[in-house]
């Protein structure tokens, strides 16, 4: 699933591969999905997008959007993007699938469920999610300090589990269940505990690694969950995930628990991760 790092590195990867491309074709909902999600008639993608010129790519948290004169195309966290050159075999099944005058492609496909919007400027204006991420202070910008996460902070986000006040409710949009792992495993912040038990060097602990986490999994490429816009595989070794199937802690080298909670998976070193 496509969180900030993945986001950003595809924007990169969009930014170097396809500005400037003039779109010849566009098929979507070619194949069925149930929860493929478009904007109005998947029909009308076409007549919207052919012959604009791709812009620039931008991330906002776990979406990924590009402008094309006027035209949006926006992915959400679901969506596998793959760039494909010209002459290279296209996959037989997509959700969406963008040809260029070029003979290049960019296909989107939907695993479990996805967003692959295609509007007019402003035309999803009312959406909150929408709205929320556009909106929101990415966390590795120099305006997502301490003081401004300390406006996340309120008597009902303070109840909240770690968990919770990190990946729900929009506070940090992007940041999800996959790199959530990491994070709080690097600020030894067990995922259920709350965040009104913690101390202020704790809540600071959990902000430093929101920052740190971030950069390395930006900086690495994404995730080794995740692929990239060409099918590779993230450079950044995740620590707690699918990944570590030894289920041993990185850190101390004891047991790590994986635990149903609050709908998903959370891994967690009972030594090293305060609860």
């Amino acid at each position: 699933m496509i969180e900030i790092p993945e986001a950003i590195v595809l924007s990169r990867q969009l930014n170097k591969t396809i500005t400037g491309k003039k779109i010849a074709g566009v098929i979507a909902a070619g194949s069925p999905h149930k929860f493929a999600w478009f904007f109005g008639e998947p029909s009308e993608y076409d007549a919207l997008l052919r012959g604009r010129m791709i812009g620039k790519t931008a991330a906002y948290g776990c979406r990924v959007e590009i402008e094309a004169e006027g035209a949006f195309l926006h992915f959400g966290d679901g969506v596998i993007l793959r760039y494909y050159e010209a002459g290279e075999k296209l996959p037989a099944k997509h959700q969406l699938l963008i040809t260029f005058d070029d003979d290049t492609a960019l296909v989107g496909t939907v695993a479990m469920y996805g967003g692959l919007w295609a509007f007019p400027e402003g035309a999803m204006d009312d959406n909150f999610y929408y709205v929320a991420a556009k909106n929101a202070v990415p966390p590795l910008s120099e305006a997502f300090d301490y003081a401004y996460f300390q406006t996340l902070f309120s008597e009902k986000s303070l109840k909240m589990s770690a968990k919770a006040f990190l990946a729900t409710e929009q506070r940090i949009p992007g940041l999800g269940n996959g790199v959530l792992q990491d994070i709080l495993l690097n600020a030894k912040i067990h995922p259920k505990k709350k965040m009104d038990t913690m101390s202020d060097e704790q809540r600071r602990g959990i902000f430093d690694s929101v920052k740190s986490t971030l950069a390395a999994m930006t900086d690495g490429g994404g995730r080794d969950t995740e692929r990239d816009l060409f099918g590779n595989q993230g450079g950044y070794k995740t620590r707690l995930s699918k990944h570590n199937s030894l289920l041993l802690c990185p850190d101390c080298g004891g047991a790590v628990k994986k635990e149903a909670y609050m709908g998903g998976s959370v891994y967690f070193c009972e030594n090293c991760q305060e609860k």
